[in-house]
């Protein structure tokens, strides 16, 4: 009994095994099994779509008859207009591009009763493992969307604009064919005129600089039935995912964007001028390539004579002192094509963000702004010992020095060379009392040069000068005069040892002798001791420490010329 039980258990499993794996049995319809689908699906095929897709052709036991993947190209076909055998026509509906599914087509829907030659025998159950890459229609535009538009947009690109892109180029699938990042150069080129694929041409129009963009081309705008002959397969859908570095036109002008205007502006630069300015140099995108703040020093040029290009001359033109602009410089008026083989790339719109710190014409005299004092009985000439305060700034009103930081005042001797000569020119004719403006170009100043630490090189300088004090000096080439009438015995009495020749410390003590009594005056504003040690070597016609009569008297002919 316990031996039939088990007998019957056995063969109740063998029933149900053999239940669960039947034979294969005839399809009424296509099957569909999915075995991959993407995250994101933005078309599905419909009827009358163009598709490229690869696929492996099998019967139900697994054996392969033929696989698009055996001859390394897709199988491009329009849907649902009898091109296919009827099953796949019906079963690619519906699918997304990098959706993979398994179909299987019973024989009435492939090749039926008559099969296919030597390779699919009649009444075949047909499966194909379909890999769908691209699906387009003939109605199909190019699409664009925009993921990044800046918030700024001055302008968007035309027809006949020169524009520089960056981009990757992808098949529908994914799979990448170009990319300008990894040649690490944009891609230069005309909007518009048939220098690119049509369906670039349409995709480009409107961007921004700084815009992206995914552009979406259609075969027919694209490489269409041929391809590009390597990358790019035939009938291929293009995916470019496009940045905008860059725009212009070949007939665009320079543009000026003041920023900041001084009032008021006195002058304004001219062709010809000396300019001294700070500037930040950046592609259209924002890129930088140069900056003169960096070096801590100000770029130095003529202006309108072609030492700088064309753009920034035209641009640096009608400035005023003080003024910041944005200098919007075309590659034509720029670096051209070629770029600067470094930091500038060519064929590139160039950005300067420009500070005016002066500027001066060659030809400029001292500019003299007065205000007297209503008693005004004296003018300062050459040869008077002026004494004066000073502030003394750059153009852009950056502090130089100044005399009441050390409590006193600056002291020179006119026409002596001891200032530079614009300030001998602004300080001649002042009273005491007076207050002066001085603006002194460089070449009445510092010249090229500069003062190391203290002034820059061809820098205007600018003085606020009140004149306090002065004392009248002596003729032209005088050292000492004499207030009252020469003695007669002048030799004599300056030759106290009576040794018939006047030694040095006899001279000294004489002349010192007449300006402690007052009947003469030396030169005001230099070192007494060195005056009166040229007065005797000019005294002392031949060199031998010593100065006798004949030598005296001999200068004493020449009174219009003696200093005594």
């Amino acid at each position: 009994m316990i031996r039939l039980t088990v007998q019957m258990i056995l063969l109740a499993v063998l029933v149900t095994f053999v239940a669960c794996n039947p034979p294969p049995v005839p399809l009424d319809d296509i099957v569909i099994e999915k075995t991959f689908t993407p995250e994101r699906c933005d078309r599905l095929v419909k009827s009358g779509d163009f598709v490229r897709y690869h696929y492996i052709g099998m019967f139900p036991d697994g054996k392969k008859f033929d696989s698009s993947y055996d001859r390394g190209t897709t199988y491009n076909v329009i849907v649902g207009q009898k091109k296919l055998i009827a099953g796949m026509d019906k079963a690619l509906v519906g699918m997304c591009v990098n959706e993979r599914w398994m179909i299987k087509i019973p024989p009435q829907l492939a090749y039926g009763k008559d099969g296919y030659g030597d390779i699919i025998p009649a009444d075949s159950i047909l499966h194909f493992d379909v890999l769908m890459l691209d699906i387009w229609n003939s109605e199909d535009k190019v699409q664009i969307k925009t993921y990044l538009k800046p918030e700024s947009c001055n302008r968007t690109v035309e027809v006949s604009d020169y524009i520089r892109y960056h981009y990757n180029g992808t098949l529908l699938d994914g799979t990448l064919f170009d990319s300008s990042h990894t040649r690490m150069r944009t891609y230069d080129t005309y909007v518009g005129i048939g220098w690119l694929i049509a369906g670039m041409d349409q995709g480009l129009l409107g961007m921004c600089v700084g815009e992206k963009r995914i552009i979406t081309i259609p075969p027919f705008l694209g490489y269409g039935e041929n391809g590009d002959g390597s990358d790019i397969p035939a009938q291929a859908s293009l995916v470019f995912d496009v940045i905008l570095l860059d725009l212009h036109n070949p007939k665009d002008e320079i543009t000026v964007q003041v920023e900041n205007l001084p009032d008021p502006c006195p002058r304004k630069s001219q062709v010809g001028d000396f300019m001294r300015y700070h500037y930040n140099g950046s592609l259209l995108d924002g890129t930088f390539f140069d900056s003169s703040y960096s070096r801590n020093r100000t770029y130095d040029t003529y202006i309108g004579k072609g030492y700088v290009i064309a753009g920034m001359d035209q641009g640096l033109l009608g400035v005023c002192v003080g003024e910041r602009r944005r200098v919007v410089i075309p590659p034509h008026l720029a670096y051209g094509e070629e770029g600067t083989g470094t930091k500038i790339p060519g064929s590139a719109v160039l950005v300067f963000d420009v500070h005016i710190i002066d500027f001066h014409n060659p030809t400029d005299a001292v500019v003299i702004t007065s205000e007297k004092p209503e008693n005004c009985t004296y003018n300062a000439k050459n040869g008077d010992f002026v004494k004066y305060h000073y502030n003394a700034t750059l153009m852009d009103g950056t502090n130089i020095s100044s005399t009441h930081t050390f409590g006193k005042t600056y002291n020179v001797v006119l026409g002596s060379g001891q200032v530079v000569l614009g300030m001998e020119q602004g300080l001649t004719g002042m009273c005491v009392g007076e207050k002066r403006n001085l603006v002194i170009p460089p070449h009445l100043a510092y010249g090229e040069r500069g003062v190391d630490g203290e002034v820059p090189g061809s820098a205007v300088l600018v003085f606020d000068v009140e004149m306090v004090d002065m004392e009248e000096g002596l003729p032209d080439g005088y050292m000492f005069v004499w207030n009252n009438d020469v003695s007669p015995d002048l030799f004599s009495e300056m030759d106290k040892n009576k040794d018939a020749q006047v030694d040095p410390t006899e001279f000294s003590d004489y002349i010192l002798l007449q300006v402690e009594e007052g009947k003469g005056r030396l030169a005001p504003g230099f070192e007494t001791k060195r005056i009166i040690e040229n007065m005797y070597d000019n005294q002392d016609r031949n060199k031998d420490g010593r100065i006798t009569e004949d030598e005296f008297k001999l200068k004493a002919d020449e009174v219009t010329h003696d200093e005594l």
